[in-house]
């Protein structure tokens, strides 16, 4: 056998050797693509089922459990051919025509809950900023509009609005009943200084003229007692001055 055959059955060796490595990197490339993409959907639509089932209830509307239960099929119909054999997955995906079928008449049982304090006030807040990063996913992948994306976005803004006016006037009334009036006056003064920079003054007529009489009822009382200093109770610290003035400072993708 020549030196030249010698030299081109090894390169051919080496060629075919290559080639298979090739193919089985790709193929384990492939295998763990799907392994992540299963794993992304499978967090994004358990996300998406605890948040339905988690906001307040003063929260939730039978537009939004429809909105959110329809992101969920779409997320669940996408995952379900990479997991055939799931059965919770397919009795879910059944559970969800069934409750979008129900249209704008869908069971809403999210309860109310109170916002008392500053934890509970960041925790609710952290909920809606994470229906606000669903919505904009959603949108970016098509499973909404992006007149749905906007519409949703401006419901998410309400919300925030509606939780500062919650926790604001909670803790300026918890102050009043702990004989506090300076401080519930401060409590106030906050919800309706937050109120008035909102650039729909319609929306929050009711709400201003509420935490109005609130606040002349808190500067009553305090005016009634000596002038004396009282100590800072945690209850008026509230949401930070950077989030009264500007409580959502993340970047807005469809304003």
């Amino acid at each position: 056998m020549s030196t030249l055959m010698i030299t081109a059955l090894v390169l051919g060796a080496l060629f075919i050797i290559i080639i298979l490595v090739y193919v089985s990197q790709q193929v384990e490339y492939r295998k763990l693509e799907k392994a992540r993409r299963k794993a992304e959907l499978t967090e994004r639509i358990r996300r998406c089922a605890d948040l339905s089932e988690i906001l307040p209830g003063q929260m939730m509307t039978p537009a939004l459990k429809l909105m959110m239960s329809l992101v969920e099929l779409k997320l669940s119909l996408r995952l379900q051919p990479m997991d055939p054999d799931n059965q919770a997955l397919s009795e879910r995906i059944e559970e969800l025509e069934i409750l979008i079928g129900q249209g704008d008449s869908i069971t809403v049982r999210n309860p109310p809950q109170q916002i008392l304090n500053e934890n509970k006030a960041k925790e609710v807040r952290f909920l809606l900023e994470g229906l606000h990063g669903m919505i904009s996913r959603a949108a970016k992948e098509n499973l909404l509009s992006i007149s749905e994306a906007r519409h949703w976005v401006g419901e998410v803004r309400h919300m925030l609005v509606q939780l500062h006016i919650d926790f604001f006037t909670n803790i300026g009334v918890q102050l009043l009943q702990h004989d506090k009036p300076r401080q519930a006056r401060l409590a106030f003064e906050r919800a309706v200084q937050f109120l008035r920079k909102q650039t729909d003054q319609d929306r929050y007529r009711t709400e201003l003229r509420t935490l109005a009489q609130h606040l002349a009822h808190a500067n009553d009382l305090a005016l009634e007692r000596e002038p004396t200093v009282e100590k800072p109770d945690e209850l008026t610290v509230g949401l930070s001055q950077e989030e009264i003035d500007d409580p959502w400072k993340k970047k807005q993708v469809y304003d």
